[in-house]
């Protein structure tokens, strides 16, 4: 038997995020592959409109051509990440929800649906002058500049969760066979639709990281590299190749 092949992690961002939120992971998972490419209308892409087929299109230009990919996202990338593994099942070897097991539909969208349409009326920069204050004191107070946009990130939010709506949900994980890791903070809104995932995924690994919010990954990144390591090595134990 030759080597073993090193995994690649593909790490996708949220909303109003971009690459840099996954600065520090790295460093937390020596041995790794580790690729984290911006959406379109976020980060070096700010200029580009987000459409679902262009984050998908990002995924696919992502993934290595050899070795076990394990794709995990953190909020909108989640959901990406889901609706890829769903089209493309065989191109991965696990993957990871961070922040994205709530269901998109309903009462539980309300929110989002509202605040993606006070985007056009209040204005990109003024949104993200407000919700940036409130991301930096759910962050713990840890620096957040290098890791969110400015106004482009706020623009791509109504076509962004617009799609998530139309397109994503539990049945997504239904019929799945690699590993599969629903992360969450015990204070995480996100976190209250994950039965549905698990029950459509009854295999899926359930973790809740107690005290942690929506952003987890940056408040909490030793306790997610953790999980995010177990999930690779699940993955890489039962990659087929």
């Amino acid at each position: 038997m030759g080597p073993t092949p090193t995994p690649t992690l593909v790490l996708l961002h949220g909303t109003r995020m971009n690459a840099g939120f996954w600065r520090d992971y790295p460093a937390l998972l020596p041995g790794v592959r580790v690729v984290t490419p911006d959406l379109p209308g976020h980060g070096s892409r700010g200029a580009e409109d987000f459409t679902w087929e262009g984050a998908l299109a990002t995924v696919e230009q992502a993934l290595p051509a050899d070795g076990p990919v394990v794709l995990a996202g953190h909020s909108l990338g989640g959901y990406v990440a889901m609706s890829y593994a769903a089209a493309q099942p065989h191109r991965l070897a696990g993957l990871g929800l961070v922040g994205a097991t709530g269901v998109p539909a309903g009462a539980g969208a309300a929110v989002y649906r509202g605040f993606a349409r006070l985007v056009p009326v209040v204005g990109s920069a003024r949104m993200a002058h407000v919700a940036n204050g409130v991301m930096r004191r759910l962050a713990g107070g840890r620096d957040i500049s290098q890791v969110t946009d400015d106004g482009q990130g706020y623009a791509a939010m109504p076509a962004a969760w617009s799609a998530v709506m139309a397109q994503c949900g539990p049945h997504l994980l239904g019929g799945l066979d690699i590993p599969v890791l629903l992360l969450n903070g015990g204070l995480d809104q996100m976190r209250l639709g994950v039965r549905a995932y698990a029950a459509a995924c009854p295999a899926a690994q359930v973790v809740t990281v107690p005290r942690a919010t929506h952003f987890l990954p940056l408040t909490h990144p030793e306790a997610c590299a953790t999980h995010l390591r177990g999930l690779l090595d699940r993955a890489t134990q039962t990659y087929r190749g």
